[in-house]
């Protein structure tokens, strides 16, 4: 017979064992904001195939360019000082424990690579095109890819044709002007949009910048004092995890051992507050910048043979490539990821403090601005038990479902297209005309996205 009090025993050993910290598991690739490499984050969990009865009869895809070499503004402002004070320094990195990398350390980056696709960054391409080409057997390929005309663009829309198709030769990459004076017709209409600046959230960021690296910086510094350690340089430090483990497969920056978990979810949350007001929610031009898009792909996607122009009448499959900032601001104009829905509040910059991590937000650019980060809208026909017949459509992001704020009463969440007319009417005039909210003053600027239909 076994003994009570051993059997106690047992149960706190196993219940000790189960709590044990090796159970933690913390990737910073995954935390990286708009320098993560491809992934899936899964949020929320929906399932990503077509719900029961439904075929994806259309969809188009905004997808931002795959990985680069480096961004010429994070290089130029935080990497470049890094590592000009690295090869200044007197500093026995050797000597100076979790930091000794730096001894033999090399800047993977160059003057003359930056803004460039990597190796990795041509193949992510390319294995999108072959998952999207795989996911939508039944579609024809199409005739036609959109990108606007930054080498970056171009060349991840050209790598992704490789994967999309066997023969290329019937298929073309439309370069889209990114000039200003195209104002919504274009795929960097923030470009044509006068209230718009490239500033913007960076002020909001930099406070918290200062709040999560202080810490740090008394770390580093007390190890290797003659250094000075700023903000900056721990920020460089992150910046460098994502870039030199795109370049090179991985990077001794990412060792937790150099920046702890809470610190990375710093970095991550920084990024968060400066998306939120330069893209995101917390600018009032963001849902007028994205809505052409989403306006303009419904309306191909919904076209019928009456009223199919040639272009679209040769078209399954809309896919455009562009830049970071446009891909969080359709997202804002169809209302996702907005850290007070369902709330009533009138004010979602409370929701994201500048002194301490809004750990409940779902404002996260780590999830939505990764490089090959993409947005999706299908065309499903459904014959499904307890719902009418007909046409629905759905949004994905990074191959996640996402349920529309009052448009999500179709199978699988999806919207019915009738619903979905009334719907997208209602967030137009919520996010406002972008003419009107930009305060465009060219003459032959436009309101509406159409490059889909020539």
């Amino acid at each position: 017979m076994r003994s009570p009090l051993l059997f106690s025993a047992a149960i706190c050993i196993s219940k000790i064992l189960a709590y044990s910290p090796s159970s933690y598991y913390f990737d910073p690739l995954k935390h990286l904001a708009g320098v993560a490499p491809p992934f899936d984050p899964i949020d929320p969990p929906l399932d990503p195939s077509p719900p029961q009865g439904c075929n994806v009869t259309r969809a188009a895809y905004l997808v931002r360019h795959a990985a680069i070499v480096a961004n010429d503004f994070d290089y130029e402002s935080y990497i470049e000082p890094f590592v000009e004070k690295l090869e200044n320094t007197t500093v026995d990195w050797a000597k100076v424990p979790v930091l000794s990398f730096l001894a033999t350390w090399q800047n993977p980056i160059t003057d003359e690579e930056q803004e460039m696709l990597t190796r990795s960054g041509k193949l992510e391409a390319t294995k999108l095109g072959v998952d999207i080409a795989q996911r939508y057997q039944g579609l024809r390929t199409p005739k036609k890819i959109w990108t606007s005309t930054a080498e970056r663009t171009v060349k991840s829309a050209k790598s992704f044709t490789q994967g999309l198709a066997d023969d290329t030769d019937d298929m073309s990459v439309v370069e889209i002007s990114e000039g200003e004076e195209e104002g919504a017709d274009s795929l960097t209409p923030y470009k044509g949009c006068p209230a718009y600046s490239s500033k913007a959230g960076s002020n909001e960021s930099s406070e918290f910048l200062d709040v999560y690296t202080k810490p740090v910086i008394g770390h580093f510094n007390s190890a290797a004092p003659a250094f000075n350690f700023t903000a900056k340089d721990v920020y460089a430090m992150s910046l460098l995890c994502g870039y030199e483990t795109v370049i090179r497969g991985s990077s001794p920056f990412c060792n937790l051992e150099v920046l702890s978990p809470n610190e990375w979810l710093g970095f991550e949350y920084t990024n968060d507050i400066q998306y939120h007001y330069n893209t995101g929610y917390g600018n009032p031009t963001s849902g007028a910048i994205g809505f052409p898009w989403v306006n303009a792909t419904l309306n191909s996607l919904m076209a019928t043979q009456n009223n199919m122009s040639n272009a679209t009448a040769d078209q399954d499959l809309y896919i455009s490539f562009t830049h970071r900032e446009l891909p969080p601001t359709v997202l804002v104009a169809l209302g996702l990821f907005n850290n007070s829905a369902f709330s009533g509040s009138n004010n979602v910059n409370y929701t994201m403090p500048v002194n301490a991590i809004n750990h409940g937000r779902v404002w996260k650019s780590s999830n939505i601005l990764q490089f090959l980060t993409n947005v999706a809208i299908e065309k499903m026909e459904c014959e499904s038990f307890g719902y009418d017949d007909g046409s629905y459509y759905r949004v994905l992001v990074n191959d996640s479902p996402q349920s529309l704020d009052g448009c999500s009463s179709g199978p699988g969440e999806s919207c019915g297209e009738e619903r979905m007319r009334e719907w997208v009417a209602q967030r137009g005039g919520i996010v406002g005309e972008f003419g009107g909210v930009c305060g465009v003053e060219y003459g032959n600027s436009t309101n509406v996205l159409g490059i889909y239909e020539s």
